[in-house]
């Protein structure tokens, strides 16, 4: 394996074809193309600055709101409050990524950079995945064991587990940072050197295959598979009990699982199907570059997830951006004061 990979293996990011794009071999020597000469690169820079803007904002709003607006913390909040603060670093490391583009590929931000936006990456698709996993649970519990759940879950043991969930993720992204690696891919015209942030999997021996399956069963296949099995039983344990109830949990959970798996299973398949292809072509490598902008686009879509699954959407719409927030984290509650039945059960905080 030679020590600067093709542009195929750059599927950490999928940022790093740019370079390739209209450069052939004689032309080394040159600069790299700006992203204006390519029609793909202004349509990849146009989506991810809309992505970055969207996501630092709304992120940052679900955050302020929970955080300091709203009075009572609970449960589903904390939840919430964690998925968005995990969209939020990685919206902040958007810029990074942007420059990439827009430069043709070139890194320019150093190694430790190289290193900490991958992390970023990687801990972001875990953090989010685990965190969807522990609402599942959670939600299948308070449905099977009603009372018990009304008594036990408090914000404490919430924590606990969203610490837990953070430090697996961590444990997960540290990969990342041992295989990404900076090195000069040309020399310009006028002496100067032109970096590249790619994978290099002679750090680690069998990475090149290990990595893109571990993330594919632990982050995205055995969550998902869990996340599934709670929902059967849910549902299955709601219709015997024929229960009529709000369901906006339910949806807000449903609408970020999907959202969550649309984003991120194009982005497996083409790590796994780089595994064996060593063809680098433009086909792949818009294939790559589509792949990651749909992965970043998850971090920004959540938060008006969250304020549009709830009832009466066009009231909403003519209330304050805070007033949606607010209400989106407020699930609707029984009249009672004490959880009894598992009627009740997906109402509990």
């Amino acid at each position: 394996m030679t020590s600067v990979p093709p542009p195929s293996a750059y599927s950490e990011e999928n940022y790093d074809y740019l370079t390739n794009l209209t450069e052939e071999p004689d032309n080394l020597n040159k600069p790299s193309p700006l992203c204006i000469h390519q029609a793909w690169c202004v349509i990849l820079v146009v989506i991810n600055v809309i992505i970055f803007l969207l996501g630092i904002l709304g992120n940052g709003l679900v955050m302020w709101v929970i955080g300091f607006k709203m009075k009572k913390k609970t449960v589903t909040t904390m939840w919430y409050l964690s998925l968005a603060i995990s969209d939020f670093i990685y919206c902040a490391t958007l810029p990074f990524h942007i420059t990439l583009t827009a430069t043709g590929g070139s890194w320019i931000f150093g190694r430790f950079m190289c290193k900490f936006t991958s992390f970023v990456l990687v801990l972001n698709m875990f953090s989010s995945i685990f965190l969807m996993v522990l609402i599942s649970v959670d939600r299948c519990v308070a449905v099977i064991h009603a009372v018990w759940a009304q008594n036990n879950r408090t914000l404490k043991r919430a924590g606990v587990a969203v610490v837990v969930a953070w430090g697996f993720s961590m444990l997960m992204s540290i990969p990342a940072v041992v295989i990404r690696d900076t090195s000069v891919s040309k020399i310009t015209s006028d002496n100067k050197e032109v970096f590249q942030c790619y994978n290099n999997f002679e750090i680690l021996p069998s990475s090149e295959i290990l990595i893109p399956v571990i993330r594919f069963v632990l982050g995205f296949v055995l969550p998902l598979v869990i996340i599934t099995v709670c929902y059967t039983i849910i549902i299955v344990r709601l219709r015997n009990k024929k229960m009529t109830r709000s369901t906006k949990p339910f949806k807000v959970m449903t609408a970020l699982i999907v959202t969550f798996v649309i984003s991120w299973l194009p982005f497996h398949i083409f790590n796994l199907l780089d595994i064996y292809s060593s063809i680098s072509n433009n086909i792949t490598q818009v294939v790559s570059i589509t792949s990651a902008t749909l992965a970043s686009a998850n971090s920004c879509m959540n938060p008006f997830l969250y304020a549009f699954m709830g009832k009466d959407i066009k009231q909403k719409l003519r209330n304050s951006f805070l007033s949606i927030f607010e209400n989106a984290f407020i699930e609707d509650t029984p009249s009672g004061s004490k959880i009894t039945s598992t009627s009740q059960a997906l109402s509990i905080q």
